[in-house]
């Protein structure tokens, strides 16, 4: 829960603080240089954490299973849901997008349920309900135009996209999160970058360019670790949720950076904010359950619940992080649980 709102806290920063660069540096430029400030931060930090500090790399390596998730997220949400967005918006109202914008979480939990299975009861219903219904609130514009059209659908394609975006990293969300975020930060950082040469866009100073992509290290890269580390407990449509957070976290920033005073739909979506936030941080989903046997490579410490296995020739300390290809034999107990990547199991 802690990763999963550290990760909104982050990301929401990144409106009020993309808003002090926006005025130097062209839209489609500034992605491109928050995506690729994600992942060559996140690059240099590997490195030197290798060569400096000799970390040992507890996390578990991609594989070439791993890649047609990888590919997948990447191509929805590093590459069409943009592409598409930028076609929508062209057709439609600010205010309209910025509301249509808020589908996202309630994308990714409908994918979630419906096509990876996950389990999502009336709580989490009510929570995601909650929570977008305030972001709602919170992005309505009164002076703006309203309609929906051919544009306005397209808002809605590119939240699908990103909500499978969700999902597909959430099926690879065991592995080392630095590695992941760091080729989806390099690749559609890039891509961002040629569309913008494409479309002729001018690249500002160095310094922008500096400051955009240390900006884009921290609210898009560790923002976006932190997110995969919540999906790995808590899976995607509960991470989701809080993650939708994020405006009312960037309204909060406004009024310190900007001192703009809250505004009556501020104090309004206040309580359905808390409200939704509750609901999944009180969850207890407590039931008799079965795990089937299952082979997979994931960081972990030796517990009394899952991680029972044995080391040959070696001794493992109860609390010492480590990672490798482990079998869970069949059980059958009770405790509580989420959906994370030990408990995708049916109700």
């Amino acid at each position: 829960m802690v990763q999963a709102i550290l990760a909104s806290v982050l990301f929401g920063a990144s409106a009020p603080i993309a808003k002090l660069l926006l005025g130097q540096i062209e839209p489609v430029v500034l992605a491109a240089f928050l995506y690729l400030g994600s992942g060559i931060g996140l690059l240099l930090f590997k490195g030197l954490r290798r060569m400096w500090l000799n970390c040992k790399d507890a996390e578990a390596k991609i594989s070439s299973t791993d890649i047609p998730w990888i590919i997948g997220a990447i191509l929805t949400g590093g590459v069409l849901a943009p592409i598409i967005l930028m076609f929508g918006l062209r057709n439609t109202p600010a205010s309209t997008a910025s509301l249509l914008l808020n589908f996202e979480g309630v994308a990714t939990t409908l994918i979630a349920y419906l096509v990876f299975k996950e389990a999502v009861g009336k709580r989490i219903w009510l929570a995601v309900a909650s929570i977008t219904t305030a972001s709602i609130i919170l992005s309505w514009n009164t002076g703006g135009g309203w309609g929906f059209s051919l544009g306005a659908a397209g808002v809605i394609g590119a939240c699908i996209l990103w909500g499978m975006d969700n999902n597909f990293t959430c099926n690879i969300s065991a592995k080392d999160p630095l590695v992941i975020v760091t080729i989806k930060g390099l690749v559609a950082g890039s891509f961002s970058l040629i569309l913008a040469l494409l479309l002729h866009n001018n690249l500002p100073n160095f310094k922008i360019i500096l400051l955009a992509m240390l900006f884009g290290c921290l609210s898009y890269g560790l923002s976006i670790i932190l997110f995969i580390l919540a999906m790995r407990n808590l899976g995607a449509a509960r991470t989701s949720a809080l993650f939708g957070t994020a405006p009312f976290v960037g309204a909060l920033l406004s009024f310190v950076l900007f001192r703009d005073l809250p505004g009556i739909p501020f104090f309004i979506t206040l309580p359905f904010m808390v409200i939704g936030a509750t609901l999944l941080l009180s969850e207890e989903h407590t039931h008799n359950h079965c795990h089937d046997m299952i082979k997979h490579e994931h960081r972990h410490s030796h517990d009394d619940c899952h991680h029972t296995h044995h080391h040959s020739g070696e001794v493992v300390l109860v609390n010492d992080c480590h990672s490798h290809f482990h079998i869970h034999e069949a059980i059958e107990h009770c405790h509580h649980h989420t959906p994370d990547i030990h408990h995708w199991h049916d109700h």
